[in-house]
């Protein structure tokens, strides 16, 4: 009877143990599935704005980004940012660099397009369109979520390449031009794909696509 009363009692234990074991497995097998499960999709049609046109919206793996671009800073950088988002130049292209809490670029029309990626000179590819002239007079705070056209080493190079900051970074004032802020869903750019060994991602995720709220 004993020896029977503890044999039940060693079963009811493994069984828990294993159904313990197998939750969180099914937990993280969840988590690691589905990276998008605790960040809120914004919806731009239920949100009033007070300046609907200079509202984009970014479509990415986890949902929406909302931003609102500020020609009275930068006119000539947003009047070009428009111009490609509305052409669709952005859809279906990499966020080629990725710095893990630090910031997210994409924008590279020439080799970061997801039908003609190419790993070897991703990152230094061009619009087509040519460079505008930088925009650094106005003064702005580099806050997170701040949207900036990237450059090379020279100023007066931005084409249609852009990134996205994820933490503040005072240092980029007068150094970068800025075209706007994301205003809902920074936490969907937090779970783009990186690489923490280096800024550059193998197999990335791509923009889905990038629009203005009216066109």
């Amino acid at each position: 009877m004993i020896k029977k009363l503890k044999q039940t009692i060693s079963e009811k234990v493994l069984l828990i143990f294993v159904i313990t074991l197998a939750i969180i497995f099914f937990g993280s097998f969840i988590t690691i599935k589905n990276k998008c499960l605790f960040v809120k999709n914004y919806d731009p049609k239920k949100i009033n704005f007070v300046k609907p046109k200079n509202i984009a919206i970014l479509n990415a793996y986890c949902g929406n980004v909302i931003i609102e671009l500020y020609p009275n800073i930068s006119p000539n950088s947003v009047e070009r940012f428009k111009m490609l988002i509305k052409s669709g130049e952005y859809n279906n292209v990499a966020f080629h660099r990725v710095i893990k809490n630090v910031l997210v670029q994409s924008g590279d029309l020439e080799f970061g397009k997801k039908n003609n990626l190419n790993y070897a000179y991703i990152g230094t590819g061009k619009s087509g369109y040519g460079t505008i002239k930088s925009e650094l007079k106005k003064k702005f705070d580099f806050k997170k979520g701040t949207v900036a056209l990237a450059r090379t080493d020279e100023i007066n190079t931005e084409d249609s390449q852009f990134f996205i900051l994820l933490q503040d970074a005072p240092l980029f004032e007068g150094e970068y031009t800025p075209v706007g802020k994301v205003i809902y869903g920074l936490e969907v750019l937090k779970k783009i794909k990186y690489n923490e060994k280096t800024e550059y991602v193998l197999r990335p995720d791509f923009i889905n696509y990038f629009e203005m709220l009216v066109n």
